[in-house]
């Protein structure tokens, strides 16, 4: 797939203008290349590298480290659906086998018009809310196979919840845009020559004497 794009490339600077050193926005910078093509490219992790001042093999690192980003292409729809012990507990391995059946797929897979890709995850953390499901990391909860029926069907014809999940790769529907200047007063750490203000302020007082009593 192709480098990012000239709109990212902007973006790209952008964001890392925000940090003292340019490595520090992999992370925001992976981002920008999964929602760009629904995945982290090759050609984008290289691009990547090119304008942080790294080697293509630390973008990887970043990269494969977290689940979040895929190295390949998946669905439009990415569902998460959580097995583990409070969603066990409460069906949340009958669900995942429902999804299975529903789609034809197993997990992992992604359906042949790639508009659905099923994975079974571990503890997303909406325990109180189980079973629970993510579609493209939006959360779900107490869902049964009947709502999860209806939730693909939503999906499938552009209705219900579908106006309120964009596609696979899309973190933040509102950019975040800093005002001019702001940002300028930040330096790199091996310019700074004293201890930051939160840790003086942790500092004991010097201890004061007074006269004799």
């Amino acid at each position: 797939m192709a480098r990012l794009s000239e709109e990212n490339v902007a973006r790209a600077h952008e964001m890392i203008a925000r940090y003292p050193v340019p490595k520090s926005a992999l992370i925001p910078l992976l981002h920008v290349a999964q929602e760009q093509d629904g995945y982290v490219a090759n050609d984008a992790m290289e691009h990547i590298a090119e304008l942080v001042g790294v080697t293509a093999a630390e973008v990887v690192g970043t990269c494969t480290f977290y689940e979040m980003f895929k190295r390949h292409p998946v669905g439009t729809y990415v569902l998460n659906i959580c097995t583990n012990i409070a969603c066990q507990l409460l069906g949340g391995e009958e669900l995942l086998a429902h999804a299975e059946e529903r789609l034809g797929i197993r997990a992992g897979a992604t359906t042949d018009d790639k508009m659905f890709t099923i994975e079974d995850v571990e503890c997303i953390a909406a325990c109180t809310e189980a079973p629970c499901l993510q579609v493209n990391y939006r959360y779900y909860g107490r869902i049964d196979p009947d709502r999860l029926d209806q939730m693909i069907e939503e999906l499938r014809a552009g209705t219900g919840i579908a106006a309120e999940i964009p596609v696979h790769g899309t973190l933040a529907q509102t950019l975040q845009h800093l005002p001019e200047g702001q940002g300028d007063d930040i330096i790199h750490p091996d310019l700074i020559t004293e201890a930051p203000v939160w840790f003086r302020s942790d500092e004991p007082e010097e201890a004061t004497t007074g006269g004799a009593a």
